[in-house]
Protein backbone atom coordinates (compact mmCIF):
# COMPACT_ATOMS: atom_id res chain seq x y z
CA UNK A 1 0.00 0.00 0.00
CA UNK A 2 1.54 3.19 -1.15
CA UNK A 3 -0.97 5.10 1.26
CA UNK A 4 1.86 8.44 0.68
CA UNK A 5 2.42 8.31 -2.80
CA UNK A 6 -1.49 7.89 -3.68
CA UNK A 7 -2.20 10.38 -1.02
CA UNK A 8 0.26 13.16 -2.52
CA UNK A 9 -0.72 12.48 -6.27
CA UNK A 10 -4.60 13.21 -5.19
CA UNK A 11 -3.49 16.15 -3.48
CA UNK A 12 -1.66 17.36 -6.34
CA UNK A 13 -4.91 16.98 -8.50
CA UNK A 14 -6.63 18.68 -6.45
CA UNK A 15 -4.39 21.68 -6.40
CA UNK A 16 -4.04 21.94 -10.24
CA UNK A 17 -8.31 21.93 -10.42
CA UNK A 18 -8.41 24.80 -7.85
CA UNK A 19 -6.09 26.60 -9.92
CA UNK A 20 -9.46 26.98 -12.27
CA UNK A 21 -11.85 27.58 -9.95
CA UNK A 22 -14.44 24.72 -9.48
CA UNK A 23 -16.52 24.43 -5.86
CA UNK A 24 -15.75 20.79 -5.71
CA UNK A 25 -13.22 18.19 -5.82
CA UNK A 26 -14.02 14.20 -5.50
CA UNK A 27 -11.76 11.26 -5.45
CA UNK A 28 -12.53 7.52 -6.10
CA UNK A 29 -13.29 4.57 -3.47
CA UNK A 30 -9.95 3.20 -2.02
CA UNK A 31 -8.01 5.86 -3.77
CA UNK A 32 -5.49 5.65 -0.39
CA UNK A 33 -4.90 1.95 0.42
CA UNK A 34 -6.71 0.11 -3.14
CA UNK A 35 -8.51 -3.11 -2.30
CA UNK A 36 -6.10 -5.39 -0.54
CA UNK A 37 -7.62 -6.30 2.78
CA UNK A 38 -5.39 -9.23 3.38
CA UNK A 39 -2.38 -7.28 3.21
CA UNK A 40 -0.10 -7.83 6.20
CA UNK A 41 0.26 -4.11 7.26
CA UNK A 42 -3.54 -3.44 6.37
CA UNK A 43 -4.67 -2.63 10.09
CA UNK A 44 -1.61 -0.38 10.82
CA UNK A 45 -2.62 1.85 7.39
CA UNK A 46 -6.38 2.07 8.43
CA UNK A 47 -5.62 3.16 11.61
CA UNK A 48 -4.31 6.43 9.82
CA UNK A 49 -7.65 7.26 8.87
CA UNK A 50 -7.89 10.49 10.96
CA UNK A 51 -4.51 11.03 9.94
CA UNK A 52 -5.31 11.80 6.31
CA UNK A 53 -8.70 13.01 6.84
CA UNK A 54 -7.72 15.86 8.37
CA UNK A 55 -4.92 16.74 5.59
CA UNK A 56 -7.60 16.62 3.38
CA UNK A 57 -9.51 19.38 6.08
CA UNK A 58 -6.44 21.08 5.81
CA UNK A 59 -5.95 21.09 2.06
CA UNK A 60 -9.89 22.17 1.43
CA UNK A 61 -9.37 25.41 4.00
CA UNK A 62 -5.93 26.55 2.22
CA UNK A 63 -7.76 25.86 -1.31
CA UNK A 64 -11.20 27.09 -0.08
CA UNK A 65 -12.43 24.20 -2.14
CA UNK A 66 -15.27 21.79 -0.81
CA UNK A 67 -13.56 17.88 -1.13
CA UNK A 68 -15.24 14.36 -0.79
CA UNK A 69 -12.07 12.40 -0.13
CA UNK A 70 -13.17 9.13 -1.70
CA UNK A 71 -13.67 7.12 0.93
CA UNK A 72 -11.48 6.12 3.85
CA UNK A 73 -11.20 2.55 5.62
CA UNK A 74 -11.42 3.13 9.40
CA UNK A 75 -10.67 1.01 11.86
CA UNK A 76 -12.38 1.24 15.20
CA UNK A 77 -11.96 -0.88 18.26
CA UNK A 78 -15.16 -1.51 20.81
CA UNK A 79 -14.14 -0.11 24.22
CA UNK A 80 -16.42 -2.46 25.85
CA UNK A 81 -15.74 -6.08 23.88
CA UNK A 82 -12.72 -5.17 21.83
CA UNK A 83 -14.33 -6.38 18.82
CA UNK A 84 -12.69 -4.37 15.89
CA UNK A 85 -14.46 -3.40 12.95
CA UNK A 86 -13.75 -2.11 9.50
CA UNK A 87 -15.57 0.66 8.37
CA UNK A 88 -15.84 2.27 4.80
CA UNK A 89 -16.37 5.90 4.84
CA UNK A 90 -17.09 9.20 2.80
CA UNK A 91 -17.21 12.80 3.77
CA UNK A 92 -18.37 16.03 2.79
CA UNK A 93 -15.67 18.30 3.66
CA UNK A 94 -16.70 22.37 2.71
CA UNK A 95 -14.17 25.39 1.67
CA UNK A 96 -13.14 26.13 5.26
CA UNK A 97 -12.05 22.74 6.02
CA UNK A 98 -15.46 21.30 8.41
CA UNK A 99 -16.93 17.88 8.08
CA UNK A 100 -20.42 18.54 7.15
CA UNK A 101 -21.49 15.04 6.38
CA UNK A 102 -20.60 11.60 6.42
CA UNK A 103 -21.68 8.38 4.99
CA UNK A 104 -20.81 4.43 5.88
CA UNK A 105 -21.04 2.15 2.84
CA UNK A 106 -24.31 0.66 3.49
CA UNK A 107 -24.41 -2.27 0.23
CA UNK A 108 -21.31 -4.22 0.74
CA UNK A 109 -20.15 -5.84 -2.56
CA UNK A 110 -19.91 -9.46 -1.81
CA UNK A 111 -15.68 -9.84 -1.38
CA UNK A 112 -16.29 -7.06 1.40
CA UNK A 113 -18.61 -8.61 3.71
CA UNK A 114 -15.85 -10.71 5.36
CA UNK A 115 -14.39 -7.52 6.19
CA UNK A 116 -15.88 -4.67 6.47
CA UNK A 117 -18.77 -3.33 8.60
CA UNK A 118 -22.30 -2.05 6.92
CA UNK A 119 -24.36 0.63 8.31
CA UNK A 120 -27.54 -1.87 7.66
CA UNK A 121 -30.25 0.66 9.05
CA UNK A 122 -28.84 3.91 9.22
CA UNK A 123 -30.84 6.30 7.90
CA UNK A 124 -29.76 8.14 4.44
CA UNK A 125 -29.14 11.57 5.45
CA UNK A 126 -29.19 15.06 3.17
CA UNK A 127 -26.09 17.33 3.39
CA UNK A 128 -26.53 21.17 3.44
CA UNK A 129 -23.26 22.50 1.36
CA UNK A 130 -21.91 25.33 -0.17
CA UNK A 131 -23.42 23.99 -3.86
CA UNK A 132 -26.77 22.76 -2.38
CA UNK A 133 -28.26 20.07 -1.05
CA UNK A 134 -26.09 16.95 -1.45
CA UNK A 135 -26.42 13.01 -0.65
CA UNK A 136 -23.17 10.70 -0.41
CA UNK A 137 -23.48 7.07 -1.58
CA UNK A 138 -20.46 4.23 -2.15
CA UNK A 139 -20.07 2.50 -5.58
CA UNK A 140 -22.26 -0.85 -5.05
CA UNK A 141 -25.24 1.51 -3.99
CA UNK A 142 -25.58 2.20 -7.48
CA UNK A 143 -26.91 -0.95 -8.24
CA UNK A 144 -28.04 -2.74 -5.44
CA UNK A 145 -31.92 -4.08 -5.79
CA UNK A 146 -33.34 -2.12 -2.53
CA UNK A 147 -30.97 0.86 -2.82
CA UNK A 148 -33.26 2.89 -5.29
CA UNK A 149 -36.43 3.32 -3.45
CA UNK A 150 -33.77 3.20 -0.03
CA UNK A 151 -31.04 5.38 -1.38
CA UNK A 152 -31.85 7.40 -4.01
CA UNK A 153 -34.94 7.58 -3.74
CA UNK A 154 -34.63 8.56 0.16
CA UNK A 155 -31.97 10.95 -0.70
CA UNK A 156 -34.29 12.70 -3.51
CA UNK A 157 -37.26 12.73 -1.31
CA UNK A 158 -35.46 14.51 1.59
CA UNK A 159 -34.32 17.01 -1.21
CA UNK A 160 -31.44 15.90 -2.44
CA UNK A 161 -30.01 17.96 -5.79
CA UNK A 162 -26.55 16.14 -6.57
CA UNK A 163 -26.09 12.59 -5.54
CA UNK A 164 -22.19 11.83 -5.47
CA UNK A 165 -20.84 8.65 -5.46
CA UNK A 166 -16.82 7.35 -5.11
CA UNK A 167 -16.38 3.97 -6.48
CA UNK A 168 -13.92 1.58 -6.68
CA UNK A 169 -15.74 -0.57 -10.01
CA UNK A 170 -13.53 -3.03 -12.09
CA UNK A 171 -14.04 -4.62 -15.52
CA UNK A 172 -13.41 -8.24 -13.37
CA UNK A 173 -16.19 -7.27 -10.91
CA UNK A 174 -18.38 -9.44 -13.61
CA UNK A 175 -18.73 -13.26 -13.94
CA UNK A 176 -17.10 -15.39 -15.83
CA UNK A 177 -20.18 -15.78 -17.81
CA UNK A 178 -20.83 -12.29 -18.61
CA UNK A 179 -16.82 -11.52 -18.90
CA UNK A 180 -17.70 -14.15 -22.15
CA UNK A 181 -20.55 -12.68 -23.50
CA UNK A 182 -18.47 -8.92 -23.11
CA UNK A 183 -15.22 -8.23 -21.62
CA UNK A 184 -17.03 -4.61 -21.14
CA UNK A 185 -20.11 -5.34 -19.65
CA UNK A 186 -19.32 -3.26 -16.24
CA UNK A 187 -18.57 -0.66 -18.10
CA UNK A 188 -22.01 -1.07 -20.10
CA UNK A 189 -23.11 -1.60 -16.40
CA UNK A 190 -21.90 1.95 -15.14
CA UNK A 191 -22.39 3.83 -18.22
CA UNK A 192 -26.21 2.74 -18.62
CA UNK A 193 -26.96 3.17 -14.82
CA UNK A 194 -25.36 6.40 -14.01
CA UNK A 195 -27.04 8.58 -16.87
CA UNK A 196 -30.70 6.45 -15.97
CA UNK A 197 -30.19 7.45 -12.10
CA UNK A 198 -29.92 11.34 -12.89
CA UNK A 199 -33.18 11.05 -15.06
CA UNK A 200 -35.14 9.00 -12.97
CA UNK A 201 -34.32 10.95 -9.77
CA UNK A 202 -34.37 14.20 -11.57
CA UNK A 203 -30.70 14.67 -10.11
CA UNK A 204 -27.34 15.54 -10.36
CA UNK A 205 -24.64 12.67 -10.33
CA UNK A 206 -21.37 12.85 -9.62
CA UNK A 207 -20.12 9.64 -10.42
CA UNK A 208 -15.90 9.36 -9.53
CA UNK A 209 -14.56 5.89 -10.31
CA UNK A 210 -10.74 4.53 -9.71
CA UNK A 211 -8.86 4.41 -13.07
CA UNK A 212 -5.64 2.99 -13.93
CA UNK A 213 -2.91 2.21 -15.88
CA UNK A 214 -3.88 0.58 -19.70
CA UNK A 215 -2.09 -2.24 -22.13
CA UNK A 216 -1.98 -4.83 -19.79
CA UNK A 217 -3.30 -7.57 -19.80
CA UNK A 218 -3.57 -7.40 -15.65
CA UNK A 219 -5.57 -4.25 -15.90
CA UNK A 220 -9.20 -4.27 -15.20
CA UNK A 221 -9.88 -0.73 -14.00
CA UNK A 222 -13.33 0.45 -15.25
CA UNK A 223 -12.84 4.54 -15.13
CA UNK A 224 -15.77 6.36 -16.58
CA UNK A 225 -15.94 8.82 -13.92
CA UNK A 226 -18.41 11.34 -15.01
CA UNK A 227 -21.33 13.47 -13.93
CA UNK A 228 -24.84 12.94 -15.25
CA UNK A 229 -27.43 14.96 -15.58
CA UNK A 230 -31.27 15.12 -16.89
CA UNK A 231 -32.03 16.58 -20.42
CA UNK A 232 -27.74 17.22 -21.17
CA UNK A 233 -26.59 13.60 -19.81
CA UNK A 234 -23.04 12.79 -19.35
CA UNK A 235 -20.15 15.32 -18.75
CA UNK A 236 -16.78 14.68 -18.13
CA UNK A 237 -14.74 15.00 -21.36
CA UNK A 238 -11.18 13.84 -20.02
CA UNK A 239 -12.39 10.87 -18.13
CA UNK A 240 -16.05 9.49 -19.30
CA UNK A 241 -14.63 7.72 -21.79
CA UNK A 242 -11.36 6.24 -20.50
CA UNK A 243 -10.32 3.79 -17.84
CA UNK A 244 -7.30 5.78 -16.96
CA UNK A 245 -6.63 7.78 -14.02
CA UNK A 246 -7.37 11.59 -14.61
CA UNK A 247 -9.59 14.53 -14.04
CA UNK A 248 -12.33 16.32 -15.73
CA UNK A 249 -13.36 19.63 -14.54
CA UNK A 250 -17.30 20.17 -14.83
CA UNK A 251 -19.09 23.08 -15.59
CA UNK A 252 -22.81 21.91 -13.93
CA UNK A 253 -25.60 24.05 -14.21
CA UNK A 254 -28.36 23.00 -11.93
CA UNK A 255 -30.85 24.80 -13.55
CA UNK A 256 -31.47 21.15 -15.98
CA UNK A 257 -32.32 19.31 -12.44
CA UNK A 258 -34.44 21.91 -11.18
CA UNK A 259 -36.53 21.81 -15.06
CA UNK A 260 -36.02 17.87 -15.15
CA UNK A 261 -38.55 18.39 -11.85
CA UNK A 262 -40.87 20.84 -13.29
CA UNK A 263 -41.15 18.34 -16.57
CA UNK A 264 -41.10 14.79 -15.26
CA UNK A 265 -42.42 15.95 -11.75
CA UNK A 266 -40.97 12.88 -9.87
CA UNK A 267 -40.30 13.84 -6.75
CA UNK A 268 -44.03 15.68 -6.63
CA UNK A 269 -45.09 12.18 -7.81
CA UNK A 270 -43.54 10.40 -4.54
CA UNK A 271 -44.56 13.28 -2.31
CA UNK A 272 -48.43 12.50 -3.21
CA UNK A 273 -50.77 11.15 -0.50
CA UNK A 274 -52.33 8.84 -2.68
CA UNK A 275 -49.14 7.43 -4.71
CA UNK A 276 -49.32 4.17 -5.34
CA UNK A 277 -46.02 2.80 -4.83
CA UNK A 278 -45.31 2.05 -0.70
CA UNK A 279 -42.31 3.15 0.00
CA UNK A 280 -40.32 1.07 2.99
CA UNK A 281 -40.18 4.33 4.77
CA UNK A 282 -43.77 5.06 4.82
CA UNK A 283 -45.17 8.61 5.81
CA UNK A 284 -41.36 10.06 6.35
CA UNK A 285 -41.13 9.84 2.58
CA UNK A 286 -43.87 12.34 2.26
CA UNK A 287 -42.10 15.12 3.98
CA UNK A 288 -40.10 15.73 1.28
CA UNK A 289 -38.78 19.16 -0.36
CA UNK A 290 -38.95 19.67 -3.96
Amino acid sequence: MRIEFNYAKAAQLIRDAAVKGPQLAVLPEYHLTNWIPDDPHANEIYDLWNVYLDRYRALAKELSICIVPGTIIERHESAETKEQKLLNVTYFIDNNGEILGRYQKKNLWHPERPYLTSSTHEPHEVIETPIGPVGLLICWDLAFPEAFPEAFRELVLAGAKTIIIPTFWTLSDCSQYGLMVDSHSEALFLESAVTSRAFENTCAVVFVNAGGPVGSSRSTYAGLSRVAVPFLGVLGDETKDSSEEGMSIVDLDMRHVQEAEANYKVRADLAREDWHYVHPRGEKTRHMKL
